[in-house]
């Protein structure tokens, strides 16, 4: 169970009403999930944390939309994230792509890599992975996908310590088992 209720729309207040309607107008196919309306608490929070639509949109023009997805699962992977990790399992599964058995070709691989490293360390990435990275891609773009995975982040974490419930809408998407191994 969340530790705090979401907001649904309906009894939400009018500047919060008025901004998950233009949410859901802005990227259509969105909708206000648990989390959204777990924001929604705080009109300025749900601003900020909307932000990773615009961000995600300069990432898959960097890396394709494949390769997005895969960047920024392995990113909830890396941090532990549930609904994050399960949210992106939706866009791996709705591709056509089985999570648990990825043919990734050495360029995502790396990228892959990177986001889990990034998540797992902290925002510590070792010169041997960071350096083949660099390699790739320009300062610019680096700056863009590091600004990404650091957004990610904060979204794993606010869904982590608020424990923020799963949609029923990704039920379908859970893995049948988890892995005890850490």
């Amino acid at each position: 169970m969340s530790r705090i209720t979401p907001v649904p729309r309906e009894v939400a207040p009018p500047d919060v009403q008025a901004a998950y309607d233009q949410h859901v107008a802005n990227y259509p196919g969105s909708r206000i999930t648990n989390m959204k309306a777990t924001l929604g608490r705080s009109l300025l929070s749900f601003q900020v944390y909307m932000q990773w639509y615009p961000l995600y949109e300069q990432v898959k023009e960097i890396l394709g939309n494949r390769l997005a997805y895969l960047y920024a699962h392995a990113i909830s992977q890396g941090s532990n994230c549930p609904l994050c990790t399960t949210f992106f399992r939706r866009i791996m599964i709705d591709n056509g792509e089985k999570p648990e058995d990825l043919l990734l070709s050495p360029h995502e691989q790396l990228l892959v890599d990177f986001g889990s490293e990034i998540a797992r360390n902290k925002g510590e990435v070792s010169d041997v992975l960071f350096d083949p990275v660099q390699a790739l891609y320009t300062d610019a773009q680096l700056v863009v996908l590091v600004a990404f995975a650091g957004q990610m982040i904060a979204t794993n974490v606010f869904n982590n310590v608020l424990e923020v419930e799963i949609d029923p809408y990704l039920f379908p998407y859970l893995p049948l088992t988890t892995s005890s191994a850490t």
